[in-house]
């Protein structure tokens, strides 16, 4: 069963829809090169433009692997789409531009570009290494947006920690609701005996934003006055 809906939840991907959208881009711009059919490129270019813009259904990729793949073979760990998205931006551009370069006769240049994206593409389906969800990473770095070191958690912030009392450590985990690794460390650490409380980083941006908090799940062991004891994930 899907947790995250493909067309409705789009904060949030499969993780292996953009490798499935990589490995038919990254194919395709090949077969584009071998046989010389550069107007391939920009209808590559072209259907990533109608998913950036129209939303996932007009993607033909997204559609096969939601519609066909990932109904057998099940979905996969839910992340954050916007690192994809951006990586599918940088592709685009550069699919674009190599198609624009290769109809002006600059050829060497053009296919130079459809390669570049052939090989970063196919990189990230076979590894998962995305070069342009890494760029996207970086640059939320250098807009501030980026993990920092908590101290110390403002119990006032936290309004479930009452129910289960300050006396000892209790776990802040903050999680997103559609994020399967924090289902799995919440199942974990509430199998442990631990007192977790959650902080919804959808319901509560202002929170995220507090702590620093760049990723989920973080979670962090939380003493009664506030202090951070440990970091737990």
């Amino acid at each position: 069963m899907r947790t995250a809906d493909p067309y409705r939840d789009t904060d949030v991907i499969d993780s292996r829809a953009p490798r499935f959208n990589q490995a038919v881009i990254g194919s395709l711009a090949v077969i584009a090169f071998v046989t010389g059919f550069w107007a391939l490129l920009a209808l590559l270019a072209l259907q990533l433009a109608l998913g950036l813009t129209l939303g996932r259904r007009w993607c033909l990729p997204c559609l096969t692997y939601f519609e066909l793949v990932q109904p057998r073979l099940g979905e996969g760990p839910v992340e954050d789409s916007r690192p994809p998205r951006f990586a599918n931006l940088v592709g685009l551009v550069v699919l674009g531009a190599a198609s624009l370069l290769l109809w002006l006769d600059y050829e060497t240049v053009g296919w130079a570009l459809g390669l570049l994206v052939a090989g970063l593409a196919l990189l990230a389906a076979t590894t998962g290494l995305c070069v342009g969800c890494e760029l996207y990473r970086l640059g939320a770095r250098l807009r501030g947006v980026k993990e920092r070191h908590i101290d110390r958690v403002d119990l006032g912030d936290l309004g479930e920690v009452a129910a289960h009392g300050v006396a000892a450590n209790v776990i802040v985990e903050f999680t997103h609701p559609l994020c399967s690794d924090c289902r799995e460390l919440e199942r974990r650490l509430r199998a442990e005996g631990r007192n977790v409380v959650t902080v919804n980083v959808r319901e509560r941006p202002e929170l995220a934003r507090k702590y620093g908090i760049a990723l989920v799940p973080t979670a962090v062991a939380v003493g009664p006055d506030g202090t951070v004891t440990a970091r737990v994930s």
